[in-house]
């Protein structure tokens, strides 16, 4: 680092020579520009090394050139563009905390009046109506009454202060003890040893549970925790649950208990004991056979409430990637499925550049990179979205955008720093467009085609000055007066999204959700309960519908899919070719590949472009189309152009210190 900062005055001197040609010293520009292609190329200021090899008559600035667009420094230059255009980072404030992994604890009494962590998840459906869809023990069990979103081992509530001693017999009946996947690598075997090692863990796997999680109230290291019976199950299919309460037992709780009964709903009530996947939304909520798997693999700690401990220590900052963080600190799974969503879109990119790949893919692509946190999620959370209330209309399996089969195996939850590559993610892959990162980043349908059409066709959406607002009661935004100058063009790039769930990555299938209900009105339909989807006398669609079918756009008769509607005014098919038709419709457009080439030399110069640039940028978009769409070609001719020697600028003709284009 002494060197690096001594470099500094030393290239500002002008007092080197240079002769790449003829024997002429270089300039202060020539040693400028040099200085800005080791920082865009290889990510650093140069070394007095690399300055005197410079400096040798005969240096061939092409050649050092080409050899650094084959290394990492040049394809993390070029995956920060986009990085940067489509702003892949997503806020805290988005709650992706998903109850269905998620496994809180309780701190009870245990038999010897011993302090104890019971784990459990909530939603959990057991058999007993004490403790169904709740915590696995009674308040009359353990002395606690356990209010609803609170840290409730700490509030008795009535019960004595801390609660009472649970008998062994009671305490063994209701849990099991577990050697849990965060505390072991080799949790899926018979008698797991490999416990985490400080020492080893997170510099070997970049995994570190919060230390919280590893020592008992006694103070004893943990070498094993208990967890409710329920949750400790192994099934990957269970049996459809039904309970036998109605809508007349809500309010009829069994003593000491706080929150309200699951009841059976009509699903329940006809699928009873039929199988169902332990995986999804659907199985959790309705079948006592569903827990966490071997080991709790599919289960996250993360106690949850306020001012209890958190499950695992990730990068809070990490601006340079998550290998190298500015900051860690104690997050929850929803913290550490955001960290890995933006870190599988970086590695992806990072691949596509570093070898030259047709930049279209970014799109397109049905590949991606997971790493162990990536894999648990696509496994384990990912299917935890599905299916909500279209359960009701068969939809009962995830249709994953990120099929789970297609992980290559070996990799475990804690292999944070083990990146492995999918070739071919699911049918319904398409770049960065089906990538969690994105579908949360831009949680509505409209949100994502707006920044597509920004990032890759460098349009936007811009009133006319002159335009005169009217009242409207038309929900047609693409013929509304006042609306239609932006959204007649919106709405059908939007429609392309019409079956990703919004903020979420869950696929609605036609066969079970259609674009218009009326097709599954005939006697013949394959899934009639959907025609019940359409409004009723007043306009209103029942609620259990309602997610899923626009009562804006649909009537007596039928109902149409949410973000549908273009597809049925304009009688396109944007909705059933989904994000592979928004990517094919991009990099089709007329603007795309001009669109690439303004946007890199955007970056490289540091300066928005103007007319003066008009030239550059046909050169670099005849270099794009030329080079078969890979970026390598676009960014060389970038750097060896005039515009780029002479960066420093604020327009083609104007300098940030004066007008004469001297050394400032």
């Amino acid at each position: 680092m002494r060197k690096a900062r001594l470099l500094v005055p030393l290239l500002a001197s002008g007092a080197l020579g240079w002769a790449a040609d003829a024997g002429a010293a270089p300039s202060l520009d020539d040693y400028r520009r040099f200085r800005a292609l080791t920082v865009d190329l290889v990510g650093r200021i140069p070394t007095r090394d690399e300055v005197a090899a410079f400096e040798k008559p005969g240096f061939d600035l092409e050649g050092w050139i080409n050899q650094r667009l084959t290394g990492p420094g040049y394809a993390d230059r070029v995956t920060r563009i986009y990085s940067d255009l489509l702003r892949l980072q997503v806020s805290p404030v988005f709650n992706a905390l998903n109850s269905q992994v998620d496994l809180r604890r309780e701190l009870i009494r245990g038999p010897n009046n011993e302090q104890i962590y019971v784990y459990y998840r909530l939603g959990q459906r057991r058999q007993r109506a004490e403790t169904d869809g709740d915590f696995c023990l009674t308040s009359e069990e353990t002395g606690i009454t356990f209010p609803v979103n609170r840290p409730r081992g700490t509030y008795p509530d009535g019960g004595a202060p801390g609660g009472k001693a649970v008998p062994a017999t009671v305490l063994d009946k209701a849990t099991l003890k577990v050697k849990p996947w965060w505390l072991y690598r080799d949790y899926k075997s018979a008698n797991p040893t490999d416990r985490f090692d400080p020492a080893k863990w997170p510099a070997k796997y970049g995994f570190e549970p919060n230390r919280a999680l590893l020592v008992e109230p006694t103070g004893d290291a943990t070498v094993e925790i208990r967890v409710c019976r329920e949750e400790a199950q192994e099934a990957e299919v269970g049996k459809v649950y039904a309970s036998g309460r109605t809508a007349g037992d809500a309010g009829a709780l069994p003593p000491g208990r706080t929150t309200a009964l699951p009841l059976d709903d009509s699903f329940a009530t006809a699928n009873q004991g039929k199988p169902i996947s332990c995986r999804t939304q659907s199985g959790i909520s309705h079948s006592i056979d569903c827990g966490c798997g071997k080991g709790l693999e599919h289960c996250f700690p993360t106690p949850g409430f306020t001012g209890q401990d958190l499950g695992v220590v990730a990068p809070e900052v990490n601006i340079l990637g998550a290998e190298a963080p500015i900051d860690s600190i104690a997050q929850d799974s929803g913290d550490w499925d955001r960290l890995w969503w933006g870190e599988e879109a970086r590695h992806f990119m990072l691949d596509l550049f570093g070898k030259d790949r047709d930049f279209r893919e970014l799109l397109s692509s049905p590949r991606t990179f997971v790493n162990g946190p990536l894999m648990q999620y696509y496994k384990s959370d990912a299917p935890g979205t599905c299916c909500g209330a279209a359960l009701f209309f068969g939809h009962v399996e995830p249709v994953p955008l990120l099929d789970p089969k297609s992980i290559p195996g070996g990799l475990l939850p804690h292999d944070a720093n083990t990146w492995v590559e999918v070739q071919n993610r699911g049918a319904f892959a398409s770049g960065i467009l089906t990538m969690p990162i994105f579908l949360t980043k831009y949680g509505t349908r409209r949100a994502r085609a707006h920044v597509l059409y920004n990032a890759f066709l460098c349009k936007d959406f811009v009133a006319p000055a002159n335009l005169q607002l009217t009242p409207s009661e038309d929900p047609n935004l693409m013929t509304r007066e006042g609306c239609r100058s932006c959204h007649t063009t919106l709405e059908p790039m939007a429609a392309y999204f019409a079956r990703v769930t919004e903020s979420g990555v869950t696929y609605l299938p036609p066969d079970k959700l259609p674009l218009d209900t009326a097709s599954m009105c005939s006697p013949t339909a394959t899934n009639p309960r959907v025609c019940t989807c359409k409004n009723d006398a007043n306009g209103k669609m029942n609620g259990t519908c309602a997610p899923y079918y626009d009562p804006a756009f649909s009537n007596k008769t039928h109902g149409v899919l949410r973000g549908g509607y273009p597809d049925v005014t304009n009688r396109t098919n944007h909705a059933e070719q989904g994000p592979k038709g928004m990517a094919s419709e991009l990099v089709n457009q007329p603007e795309f590949a001009a669109c690439v080439a303004e946007n890199v030399a955007s970056s490289f110069l540091g300066r928005s472009l103007s007319t003066e640039d008009a030239e550059l940028t046909r050169t670099l978009t005849q270099a794009l189309r030329d080079g078969g769409y890979r970026m390598r070609a676009v960014v060389k001719k970038m750097l060896l152009s005039d515009a780029y020697h002479r960066s420093n600028n604020l327009t083609s003709s104007a300098w940030r210190g004066g007008t004469d284009g001297g050394a400032r």
